[in-house]
């Protein structure tokens, strides 16, 4: 963008103008700027008049804005702290800077959060903002540079990242089940809870083990925390993800329902828009991710 030259104030103009608003004072500028009181009026009558209007007032001792003023330095503020951020930027981002990143809630509290110090130390240079989304979404109307997909390599106009294959484990409270059930099949004697974005869950679960039974309806949860909570309280039995159970497990507030697992419908993927350029914030976490993913 080409701007006339008539319209662009020298920074070190700018810079007394704002110091003088701020305090009052010209001598008091120039303390806080190093310079001599004289340097600061001339600075100060540059930019007046080369804006054509009066800024600053004498008001006994003290400087005061005018209207004008008073506008003006509202703008050069912003201006100001805009060019200090960019220089900031400039000299500690060059490989890294922010990556807004959209996750799915039980694998990023899970399987990502855990692991996410150890990003943070290899790459100081890189802030992970995180964001929840529970479906796919188009990447040229938001922020995100990179999400957290389960199911298919069905999202349109994005690359692919594999990370997990999902296995999943019946569990229950204690009180529920003395020991864990020897014949799948007699997990439809009890309450059985569902996922509502997996509503064929348990029947996958059973075609694995050779059970070709539709199990009952039950209960059906958006989340896998809210579902993991009703089996605490004893209200059923849910299919958990291994590295979400394993948690309940160890501290006993969930148990084996049965010891049979089976792979799930899908897998966990770091997915990117293929038309945009990836920042390097997301090439590191890329190549961080991909040694992550050969990590129980």
């Amino acid at each position: 963008m080409s701007v006339p030259r008539r319209y662009l104030p020298s920074i070190s103009a700018l810079i007394a103008f704002e110091a003088v608003a701020r305090l009052g004072s010209a001598t008091q500028a120039a303390a806080e700027l190093s310079l001599t009181q004289s340097a600061i009026s001339r600075q100060l009558k540059a930019l007046e008049d080369q804006l054509g209007v009066a800024l600053l007032a004498r008001e006994g001792r003290g400087l005061v804005l005018t209207p004008k003023g008073q506008d003006y330095v509202r703008e050069v503020r912003t201006v100001l702290q805009h060019l200090a951020q960019a220089a900031v930027s400039a000299q500690t981002n060059v490989e890294g800077g922010p990556l807004n990143l959209a996750i799915l809630p039980a694998f990023g509290m899970h399987w990502l959060a855990p692991r996410l110090r150890d990003f943070a130390r290899r790459h100081p240079e890189v802030t992970v903002n995180l964001s929840t989304r529970l479906a796919p979404f188009d990447f040229r109307t938001s922020s995100f540079d990179a999400a957290i997909h389960f199911g298919r390599e069905d999202w349109p106009g994005v690359a692919y990242l594999p990370l997990l294959s999902e296995t999943v484990v019946p569990v229950c409270a204690p009180s529920l089940i003395d020991a864990a059930l020897t014949d799948p099949e007699e997990i439809l004697r009890y309450d059985l809870l569902h996922l509502d974005t997996r509503p064929r869950g348990w029947a996958r679960w059973l075609r694995a083990l050779g059970h070709a039974e539709e199990p009952p309806p039950g209960m059906v949860f958006d989340q896998f925390s809210t579902m993991a909570q009703a089996a605490i309280h004893g209200l059923g039995i849910a299919l958990l993800p291994t590295f979400f159970a394993e948690p309940y497990l160890a501290d006993g507030q969930l148990v084996l329902a049965s010891e049979q697992t089976s792979q799930s419908i899908g897998t966990y993927y770091l997915v990117w828009p293929k038309d945009r350029a990836g920042p390097p914030a997301l090439v590191s976490f890329r190549d961080w991710l991909a040694a992550q993913r050969l990590t129980p």
